[in-house]
């Protein structure tokens, strides 16, 4: 007669110590996350600090970039006429700070320094630093300029200048390639570079 076999009874110590070892498993990992939360909740106000510190450093080179635009217009503008006029020109009126609101036409532009007489007119732009935007942006308002002009009869031929505390060597080569005259900082006063050579100044 076969004997029946008895059921193994079950370790109750060792599945009591698995119990404990995924309680304390899971404790850990709560634990791990709580600290993860944590970390995550500490970087987003990290970066916020960071954001708001490159908000108002942006806001304050905005400032200082004015304010070097303000240094130009006051170094530059006493002797302007009087350097252009060794360059040939004999500009009588000089004006800064001008717009154009041309609602009818739809022609609107501001003009940092204007150089004119019966004959020329130079339109200068005024920057800390020029770039090549800001150069693509003074033809357009050359364009804007010339367009006001013939709705109002004037003939007179228009020059464009861009004038800047620092000036690169590539932007200042993109300028003088568009046909503009660049005014920059020399010791205690300024030079201006006449496009020449290979370039030439433009008229509009």
């Amino acid at each position: 007669m076969a004997q029946t076999k008895t059921a193994k009874k079950p370790n109750f110590d060792s599945v009591w110590a698995a119990l404990q070892e995924v309680s304390a498993m899971q404790k850990e990992n709560a634990k791990r996350q709580k600290e993860t939360d944590r970390l995550i909740k500490e970087n987003a106000k990290r970066q916020e600090e960071t954001d708001r510190i490159v908000k108002n450093n942006a806001k304050e080179i905005g400032k200082l970039g004015g304010r070097f635009g303000e240094m130009i217009e006051y170094m530059v503008v006493p002797n302007l006429l009087a350097k252009f006029h060794e360059l040939g020109f004999i500009f009588e009126k000089i004006h800064q700070q001008t717009s154009i609101k041309d609602t009818k036409n739809n022609i609107f532009a501001e003009i940092d320094i204007t150089l004119e007489n019966g004959d020329k007119v130079m339109i200068i732009e005024v920057k800390s630093k020029p770039t090549a935007e800001d150069i693509k942006d003074h033809i357009e308002r050359m364009e804007k300029v010339r367009a006001h002009a013939n709705f109002h009869n004037d003939n007179r031929k228009y020059l464009g200048a861009i004038a800047g505390m620092v000036f690169n060597d590539n932007e200042k080569t993109f300028a003088m390639k568009n046909g503009f005259y660049t005014i920059e900082p020399s010791g205690d006063t300024f030079t201006i570079t006449v496009p020449e050579g290979v370039y030439s100044p433009r008229e509009w």
